[in-house]
């Protein structure tokens, strides 16, 4: 097996990581690069917001040493998008995705995300106006289509590909799905023998197995992770492993598991600030903490915290009662 390339970007490995609104941030985005991740996608950023130079958005596209890293952009204006891709050149992204995928209603309404699945001329007129405004790679990630009545993958990849998309990725599930219900592989792998640049699946890879499952099934390139990686940034060296030699890692331990939350915390409090950053923490805590003896009673004992030391000082109280040592930083 090779790893792929996304036009002249070389990855190092078949695990990446899927962009996720409020988790694949800058801090969680170091964490999964260093965890294995072969490439790493942003938070999808509004072109709109760039357009008009809104200080938040601008924020968004902080890069550190994740490299190589994707930053996301979603709208409907193609001029627009065109403007948003370059500023993510410049910001240093390596990759430019462009999002097709987000079913939200609050994005959908204005003509984006999966909305663009409706109108795939659209759809292909924005993906040429921000290829040919950028120099870097420019992919797209996209759903089967807006319903399971309307699915139109196949269009809309191959599309994608006569307008200049180097990748594409595709969510095996519709709009109308959202994310319930078993992502259809079979779909996938239509765009897959469609079209003749790397195809990445997305959808219900949790490990090896499935991640090896999914490959074989559809012959995607790769696989990106979405759900399954928030508070697990170990599952994407395990698939990795497993992809390569058929071994299953062992699943983290307590220690491991304590020592990668106060990690972090941490990068979050030197990205946005300690007080944004132990409120956000409370959601991610609670998943590195899932399936922890008495970890209800260490939820509700993190939601008191208000410090990055409070934080810490919870996770010594509770390695305590437990009889763990305190785990390495």
């Amino acid at each position: 097996m090779k790893y792929p390339r996304i036009g002249n970007i070389q990855l190092d490995g078949f695990a990446l990581l899927a962009p996720m609104a409020g988790v694949s941030d800058l801090a969680y985005r170091v964490i999964a690069r260093k965890m294995g991740a072969a490439l790493t996608t942003a938070e999808m950023v509004s072109a709109k917001g760039l357009y008009y130079h809104n200080e938040k958005t601008k924020d968004m596209l902080k890069i550190a040493e994740e490299h190589p890293v994707s930053l996301q952009l979603f709208g409907s204006d193609p001029a627009v998008m065109a403007l948003g891709a370059k500023v993510m050149e410049k910001a240093g992204a390596d990759i430019v995705d462009i999002n097709m995928g987000c079913p939200m209603q609050k994005v959908v309404k204005n003509g984006d995300g999966s909305a663009l699945m409706k109108n795939v001329p659209l759809a292909a007129e924005i993906i040429s106006a921000v290829t040919a405004a950028v120099k870097i790679p420019v992919t797209i990630k996209m759903r089967l289509g807006w319903s399971r009545d309307t699915i139109n993958a196949v269009e809309l990849a191959m599309a994608a590909e006569s307008a200049g998309a180097a990748a594409i990725t595709v969510h095996g599930r519709t709009r109308e799905d959202f994310y319930t219900g078993t992502a259809d592989w079979r779909e996938i792998k239509k765009v897959v023998d469609a079209v003749h640049i790397p195809v990445i699946g997305n959808g219900d890879v949790g490990d090896g197995p499935a991640a090896k499952a999914l490959m074989e099934e559809t012959g995607c390139a790769a696989v990106a992770i979405g759900r399954a990686a928030w508070g697990n940034p170990w599952v994407f060296g395990a698939v990795n492993t497993y992809l390569e030699t058929g071994e299953i890692l062992p699943g983290p331990s307590w220690e491991e598991r304590l020592a990668m939350a106060r990690k972090h915390l941490h990068g979050l409090c030197v990205e946005k600030g300690e007080r944004i950053a132990v409120r956000e923490m409370r959601a991610h805590a609670s998943r590195y903490f899932h399936g922890l003896p008495k970890a209800t009673v260490l939820r509700r004992e993190i939601m008191k915290a208000l410090t990055e030391e409070e934080f810490g000082r919870i996770l010594t109280g509770y390695e305590e009662e437990l009889g763990l040592e305190e785990p390495e930083a």
